[in-house]
């Protein structure tokens, strides 16, 4: 017996995705063994498999996309450094100065309104230097921009700062939580966007459908050392071959439709353009990320998400007057014009 979901359409993140019964069945098959001793083959199948992807030489199996970035920056950095990224990247915003705590490094944040920028904007933010100055370490790129709407680095501006970081003599980490949405929108191979980083890693739990996990790749040093970092972190695990085979699954069934959640993400944006109040933050949609702005609509932000919810809607609030719509594998198209409904009343 299933049991409900909170919200009949949750909009929320995508990591709200629940497991399918195909999914399911692959935790039940899966071959385990101990995780940390390096004896389950389905952890080793999936870290081996992800780390093709991407085109690195080794991977490690981790619980979450948060614990990939931190490990990663306490690999790459020493006491004092700097670690240079957009300003309103995952590591400044949503992982709790982790940096500063684990790295013990301070970040240093590029202005940009969609979370990309340039070798010129990179060079820039690079400190001479100096006795008085923190060291410049890392460039670290997010694919897709979440906070930037969902935007999509296009693979030349990527090879640019990637080439500006190399003659900086910077380490290079890509926080690909939504790698493969970036993939599928632009028809371009992970390993082309993820092979030139010194460090990278994939998100199982968003839009791939699993129910925890993310992957981290990088050269065959860089995970020794990452696995001293996991064990700090406690980050070990046993029989985790449940789980890897979760996401052996969806890269096999969920990546192709990926694509279907940028369809519906684009029709809720047409069909909330000319709402009264509404005004798309980014005016583009590339993936399945939708902000607005509801400033002009009379209501906050968290008004509308509470009359949403009595329409059994979960969306995300960002600020007073921004909001998120995520689309995933849970919402349908038929489900994503019940949104629009719902909230045409709610601002009604």
């Amino acid at each position: 017996m299933s049991v409900r979901p909170p919200f009949a359409i949750d909009l929320v993140s995508d990591t709200a995705t629940r497991p399918s019964l195909g999914m399911r069945d692959a935790m039940a098959r899966a071959e385990v063994g101990d995780e940390q001793r390096g004896e389950d083959p389905s952890v080793n199948a999936l870290t081996e498999k992800v780390a093709a992807i991407l085109g690195q030489e080794a991977a490690i199996f981790l619980p979450s996309g948060t614990m990939c970035n931190q490990i990663a920056l306490a690999v790459h950095c020493r006491p004092g450094d700097e670690i240079i990224a957009a300003r309103n990247s995952h590591i400044v915003s949503s992982e709790g100065a982790g940096a500063s705590v684990f790295a013990h490094s301070v970040i240093r944040g590029i202005g940009t309104e969609y979370g990309i920028f340039d070798a010129k904007e990179l060079a820039a933010a690079v400190r001479p230097q100096g006795i008085k100055t923190p060291f410049s370490k890392v460039v670290c790129i997010e694919q897709t921009s979440n906070r930037g709407g969902g935007a999509v680095w296009p693979l030349e501006t990527v090879h640019e700062v990637v080439g500006a970081a190399r003659d900086l003599k910077l380490a290079l980490h890509m926080d690909g939580a939504r790698l493969l949405n970036a993939c599928v929108a632009t028809n371009v191979s992970a390993e082309s966007y993820a092979k030139p980083f010194d460090s990278v890693w994939l998100d199982l739990s968003k839009g791939l459908g699993c129910p925890i996990g993310a992957v981290l790749a990088g050269s065959a040093e860089f995970i020794q050392q990452a696995n001293r970092w996991k064990h700090r972190f406690g980050g070990a695990m046993r029989q985790a071959g449940i789980v890897a085979a979760a996401g052996l699954y969806a890269l096999e069934h969920n990546v192709g439709r990926l694509a279907e959640d940028h369809l519906n993400a684009r029709a809720f944006a047409e069909r909330i353009r000319d709402l009264p109040g509404v005004r798309l933050q980014f005016g583009r949609v590339d993936t399945n990320l939708v902000f607005f702005d509801v400033s002009d609509s009379g209501k906050t932000a968290a008004e509308i998400a509470r009359g949403l919810a009595q329409h059994d809607i979960r969306i995300g609030v960002e600020s007073q007057f921004l909001m998120r719509a995520v689309f995933h594998l849970d919402i349908s198209a038929k489900m994503t014009g019940a949104a629009v409904d719902a909230l045409k009343a709610v601002l009604a």
